[in-house]
């Protein structure tokens, strides 16, 4: 996966986001944002107070004191505005660079007996095109002929083209992406408008987002304390009448705005768009911001074996030779008889000779005859040049074969076979001319760096769970050399969905990772599934996030995005609750020290007058929303660690941190204000 990408945070996006923040002060916008609604209604009413100082009875207010509150609510809006779209305009920039993979692409659709061009928008479901080396596949769609390398990097960001064939679990295919050898005839499988780019393209655009139960949550406590203080400001006139003290509107204003949660309130949209969209940007397609923020409190992984913790293809593990043959000897002629076969298993061989310091010489192959694998024969090999028959292939083919040159079979050979098949694993014998070499151990090979990944999961508290469809004994080898902590045999697709349930049923969110038809199921069953691109539409139809690059264990960057969206909401939530200690010392004396003089003990921070107190928190309050934008939108980096080592790191630092910078803050601001005003 790549790991270092262009910033999409450009000049235009933040222009944009500039505009934008005007045209959000439409009422009927704002309103979706309970907590800026408020301040834009005190912004309208400063304002008027501004050119009619009288307008709810007569004042001792000065009008540019109204004028400069109502310039700084317009302000702190505007800040709150400009998070939210230049978040949603991260996303809508990435949803442009996909619209340009699915436009203008001609398909050659197969009618009858021949091949007519149409637009890819006219393609219908069901549709055959026939699609060759360098052309865009026009839709999503089946192989059903041929095999090629598809360029899929117009929607992963990867350069390495990925093999597509007919039949089995990698013969869906993307529209949008291009073929780069061969060629390929597709079935396709969706109608225009709702291809899986299509999707792509509308999930990306962060503002068409859902909120979450926990941000639903969390507005519900905020718009709570908002309707609270509101209560508490309005009744505050009685009080000071009953105290004879005068309070003038904007002062209330002043004091609501800050006592309300300002920073959250205008941050909090932002933070959940920014969130689908670093899930985004590690090439992860998630299908709602529920899914990324349950990604958070996943404590169980379900992970199909095949293709998804093992490559899925039998390679070569080990060579076992028979009893009066050295390691090295077989090693060497299972390297000769794999000189021209170019299937994986053929390239695993000679990959396994340089593990193990084997040297082959590959002129051997020069003017040997070729023998193919075929069905009937089991066996492949070459004939060299000086007369010499080296074969490989299953073992009673090989056996059959040696026989047939007048050789004999050890009797210890056909005990090594069935100890690697009752491994699971595959054995291909070896043979030259009339003798037999040994076994080669062909298995299921588990993925490179899955045991430190599971490894980093377990530190994160999630358990994983292998199911496949071996037998046990083989599925205990791959648990093991994988590191999960269990594995489920012989497992069927209830199987898998009867694990998710039991867990869910224990309270716990589950994740499943699958790449075949046969996870569908228990992907939609999942709290968060997540498809390979490279398996079949159904698993991808099924999942609510989908892996563009087929890394299974990306899931662990899926949690800690998760996490890091969930620690975000709180750092800045608790932040914004504990900047508010300043502004209350700030605003409390400044309304009541000239009636009660006592209150100024309160004034610790001996800020010059009641004027500059009030505008000083009020421009602190505004400020800080900006200044917090970066964080918002990058989020807060998650770090495995204990639940108390992590309450006690935030409240260190965004606790004490909210607390102590707002103080410093108000007063560097109030030194200036006081010399304006």
């Amino acid at each position: 996966m790549n790991t270092k990408r262009k910033s999409i945070l450009t000049g235009e996006i933040k222009r944009k986001a500039v505009k934008d923040a005007f045209l959000k002060l439409n009422p009927r916008v704002m309103i979706q944002n309970p907590i800026m609604f408020v301040v834009e209604i005190g912004f309208v009413i400063t304002l008027l107070l501004t050119f009619a100082p009288d307008l709810f009875g007569a004042t001792d207010a000065e009008p540019w004191f109204n004028g400069m509150v109502s310039l700084i609510l317009l302000v702190t809006i505007l800040f709150a505005n400009f998070a939210e779209s230049l978040a949603e305009g991260r996303g809508k920039a990435q949803a442009d660079s996909l619209k340009s993979a699915k436009e203008g692409i001609t398909a050659r659709k197969l009618e009858g007996s021949g091949i007519v061009k149409v637009s890819s928008s006219e393609l219908r479901k069901g549709d055959v095109v026939l699609v060759e080396q360098g052309e865009w596949i026009p839709g999503d769609g089946e192989v059903v002929e041929g095999l090629a390398a598809v360029d899929e990097s117009a929607i992963t960001g990867e350069s390495a083209p990925v093999m597509k064939e007919a039949g089995g679990d990698f013969n869906s295919v993307t529209g949008g992406t291009r073929v780069v050898s061969d060629r390929l005839k597709i079935r396709i499988t969706s109608d225009p408008g709702s291809s899986f780019l299509d999707r792509m393209i509308a999930l990306v655009e962060g503002a068409k987002r859902q909120k979450t139960p926990n941000e639903i949550a969390l507005n519900t406590v905020l718009i709570s304390l908002t309707v609270i203080f509101i209560i508490v400001v309005v009744t505050l006139p009685f009080f000071g009448h009953y105290l004879g003290i005068s309070l003038e509107i904007p002062v209330l204003i002043a004091l609501l705005v800050c006592l309300i949660p300002t920073t959250i309130g205008g941050l909090l949209s932002a933070i959940g768009i920014a969130g689908m969209d670093r899930v985004t940007q590690f090439n992860v397609l998630a299908m709602s911001g529920k899914a990324v923020e349950a990604a958070g409190d996943i404590s169980t992984i379900i992970l199909d074996k095949t293709g998804t913790i093992t490559y899925g293809n039998r390679m070569a593990s080990d060579y076992l030779p028979v009893k009066s043959v050295e390691k090295k000897e077989l090693a060497y002629w299972a390297g000769v008889s794999s000189l021209k076969d170019e299937t994986p298993e053929g390239r695993s061989v000679l990959e396994l000779d340089k593990k193990v310091g084997i040297s082959v010489d590959e002129e051997l192959a020069d003017g040997a005859e070729i023998v193919e694998f075929r069905a009937e024969t089991r066996l492949s090999g070459l004939n060299l040049k000086d007369g010499r028959k080296v074969r490989k292939g299953a073992v009673d083919s090989v056996t059959e074969w040696v026989r047939a040159q007048g050789g004999s079979v050890p009797h210890e050979l056909k005990e090594i076979a069935e100890g690697v098949a009752v491994l699971g694993g595959t054995p291909l014998a070896v043979a030259v001319d009339n003798k037999l070499y040994g076994i080669i151990y062909l298995k299921d090979t588990v993925k490179p760096g899955m045991r430190e990944r599971f490894e980093q999961m377990r530190k994160m508290g999630i358990k994983t769970v292998m199911c496949t469809g071996d037998n046990p004994l083989t599925a205990a080898t791959i648990a093991r050399e994988a590191g999960v902590d269990e594995f489920i045999a012989e497992s069927k697709p209830e199987d898998k969905i009867a694990v998710i349930r039991r867990e869910q049923a224990e309270g716990k969110l589950v994740a499943m990772t699958g790449d075949g038809t046969n996870d569908a199921p228990a992907l939609a069953q999942a709290d968060v599934g997540i498809a390979m691109n490279s398996g079949t539409a159904a698993a991808k139809e099924a999942a609510n996030m989908v892996d563009l690059d087929s890394d299974p264990s990306k899931i662990i960057e899926v949690v800690a995005i998760g996490k890091g969206l969930l620690m975000t909401r709180g750092a800045l939530t608790t932040f914004s609750i504990a900047n508010d200690i300043a502004k209350y010392f700030a605003i409390i004396p400044a309304m009541f020290m000239l009636a009660i003089p006592e209150m100024d003990a309160l004034n610790v921070m001996k800020l010059g007058s009641p004027e500059s107190a009030i505008l000083s928190a009020l421009i602190f309050n505004a400020v800080i929303i900006p200044l917090l934008i970066p964080l918002a939108m990058k989020g807060v980096s998650y770090k495995p660690m204990a639940s108390s080592s992590l309450l006690r790191r935030n409240l260190l630092i965004y606790g004490l941190g909210g607390v102590l910078v707002p103080f410093a803050g108000i007063k560097l601001i109030d030194l200036i204000v006081h010399l304006w005003v």
